[in-house]
């Protein structure tokens, strides 16, 4: 269910509310979606690895709290098990001031470098090489002070098989497409092709996957259909996801089959390493490296 925001609109006509109170009121409504995401997120996955379980039906995921110098923090949680080699899904709500560096790189920050971010990050490594790896984030960012102050979401979500798959892909991408037509037509063809162009290993000249959907400094002017549109991304990608593991968790494999996906997950570890804008946002933001890295995989091969 999408969280109710008419507190906002009833908070805009009273007077006596200054643009840094509303400011305040979405950043919290933001950063509390995030987290009842993440519980939604972490209840589903464990539900399966325990129906799947059956050595051990109490696998849950560990979570850790951290808390960042600059300011803010946030919780990384991880799960092992039969299903889910490994799956992080993590939240973080930092703020602070952007190196001299970094800053310039990042709109609204040029002058001063305040930020004021929140968000959720999923990746999920499969046991079954049939059943494919897959990605998630969304995250409200702030930056600047008074007349230059930016606020924008960004996100997306796209999936990783070892071996082509095409019903998947079909229904994955068909499924995302649904929810952005209901805010925008042109979103979808947007949002797929940044999506193909952003996850493309060019030392590779391959994509790291099938695609999905990216976006970024998305702001329409219209913060409350903005929001309910991230709320739609998060639902989607869970609900098509969960569709996947379930059909696929009982695919027999080889041997073969498992190395070839450890070296497949190889590509995973480059792009995100050597490309991913959140690896760099996070590192240079001086966040938690173990939540940072949560995304690299367990088990890869190179050959």
């Amino acid at each position: 269910m999408t969280i109710k925001i008419e507190m906002l609109e009833k908070l805009k006509i009273q007077k006596c509310l200054d643009d840094n109170q509303l400011l305040d009121n979405k950043k919290k409504i933001a950063k509390d979606w995030f987290a009842k995401l993440r519980d939604e997120i972490c209840a589903s996955f464990e539900k399966i690895e325990n129906n799947r379980s059956s050595k051990n039906k109490n696998i849950n995921f560990n979570k850790k709290k951290w808390e960042r110098n600059g300011g803010g923090g946030g919780t990384i949680s991880v799960m092992k098990g039969n299903v889910f080699e490994k799956v992080g899904v993590n939240i973080s709500t930092v703020h602070g001031e952007f190196s001299k560096e970094f800053r310039g790189q990042i709109p609204g920050a040029e002058e001063n470098g305040k930020f004021w971010a929140s968000g959720i990050s999923v990746v999920s490594h499969m046991c079954n090489p049939y059943v494919p790896a897959a990605h998630m984030n969304t995250r409200l960012l702030v930056t600047g002070e008074g007349d230059k102050k930016k606020i924008w979401f960004g996100g997306g979500g796209d999936l990783t098989p070892i071996f082509e798959d095409k019903k998947a892909s079909e229904m994955f991408h068909k499924n995302f497409k649904l929810s952005c037509d209901k805010y925008n037509k042109n979103y979808y063809p947007r949002f797929k092709h940044w999506c193909d162009e952003y996850f493309y290993l060019p030392h590779r000249k391959e994509a790291r996957g099938i695609g999905g959907i990216f976006f970024d400094y998305l702001n329409s002017n219209n913060w409350n259909d903005d929001f309910c549109f991230v709320q739609d991304i998060g639902k989607t990608f869970l609900s098509s996801y969960l569709e996947i593991i379930k059909s696929r968790i009982e695919h027999k494999f080889s041997q073969n089959d498992r190395e070839e996906q450890l070296v497949r997950r190889g590509r995973y570890v480059e792009f995100n390493l050597l490309y991913d804008r959140g690896t760099i946002f996070g590192l240079k933001t001086g966040g938690n490296t173990e939540a940072v890295l949560m995304s690299l995989p367990p088990k890869v091969s190179w050959i």
